[in-house]
């Protein structure tokens, strides 16, 4: 760790300049942050408004706090082996994505070792709250490395928290997340309802989402599936279902039932098969059918059964 930025600001490095970590390097640098960046992919590194290094290890010589906005598991093993062989002394790093609890605490405890403080602090939002800085950062682990990164966190965020030891934001965000797969589903299903029945779907969106029926969700997504246009995602399909199959691993091993998760999976399982992984999970609208409101039927493979019988009762 070396001296701080240009008005005492803490120097920024940012691993994974993606959707989430361009977003927050602009924010950073139009703060007035000495922000630099990596990502295996050079030209997205170009493309942010961080200034590009070549490898992990510079961007260890030239940061105070860093943050990890990774994909994969595979990815933070990587950065935190790279990054803890760079001597990084005194840095914290802030691991944001949403990941196996087991395997953020391999990397806290290899960075541990060389005397980088990581929090987990995973964000709840999606792309488009990234972009207007309006993110919520679920930050866990030591009280001092939460009070470095906390300038940064009020750039990049509305609100932050400090959960207490190391592995309760990604308990929290296990929480919030199971709350997003399940309510961009119910979001779906109830605009093909509402479709079936013959109602505008404009006039749906704007009806519910001004009654308690809404959600977060539902005012997200609902506007992309009114205009069926999911190009580009704030948060793909694929990565709520891999979210979702995190979760539902994590609920099985402290021992609880989730079983609205659980009834989601396969739909989402459904949509990608349908090729619909790269498109934001509103996408998931496009696996309901609707059918004109004189008789026919709603079917999504999922609701009615398309024939005379009574549906059958659930098990």
């Amino acid at each position: 760790m070396g001296s701080p930025g240009s008005g005492g600001l803490p120097r920024v490095g940012v691993i994974g300049v993606g959707v989430m970590g361009s977003a927050m390097s602009k924010h950073l640098v139009d703060a007035g942050f000495e922000v630099c960046g990596y990502d295996v992919d050079p030209a997205k590194v170009a493309a942010s408004a961080a200034t590009g290094v070549n490898s992990i290890a510079e961007i260890a010589a030239r940061s105070d706090v860093i943050l990890l906005s990774l994909p994969s598991v595979g990815a933070l093993d990587n950065v935190s082996a790279e990054l803890a062989a760079a001597a990084p002394t005194g840095v914290v790093a802030a691991e944001m994505g949403t990941l196996p609890l087991d395997v953020k605490q391999r990397a806290f405890e290899r960075l541990a070792a060389a005397d980088c403080d990581l929090l987990d602090a995973p964000v709840s939002g999606t792309g488009l709250q990234a972009a207007d800085a309006t993110l919520v950062v679920y930050s866990s682990g030591s009280r001092a490395g939460y009070e470095r990164a906390l300038p940064i966190f009020e750039v990049i965020g509305r609100r932050s928290y400090d959960l207490g030891a190391f592995g309760n934001g990604s308990r929290m965000k296990f929480v919030a997340n199971l709350l997003v797969a399940v309510h961009t589903l119910a979001a779906a299903e109830a605009h093909a309802l509402g479709a079936a029945a013959g109602l505008d779907p404009e006039v749906t969106q704007e009806v519910i989402s001004a009654g308690v029926g809404t959600s977060s969700m539902f005012d997200i997504r609902g506007p992309m599936m009114v205009a069926d246009s999911f190009d580009p995602p704030s948060a793909r399909l694929a990565i709520i279902h891999k979210d979702a199959g995190i979760i539902a691993d994590f609920a099985r091993m402290i021992g609880t039932e989730t079983p609205l998760l659980d009834a989601a999976l396969p739909l989402y399982r459904q949509g990608l098969e349908a090729q619909l992984g790269d498109l934001d999970a509103a996408a998931l609208r496009r696996l309901f059918t609707t059918a004109p409101p004189d008789g026919g039927s709603g079917d999504a493979g999922t609701g009615s059964t398309g024939s005379d019988d009574p549906p059958e009762e659930p098990h």
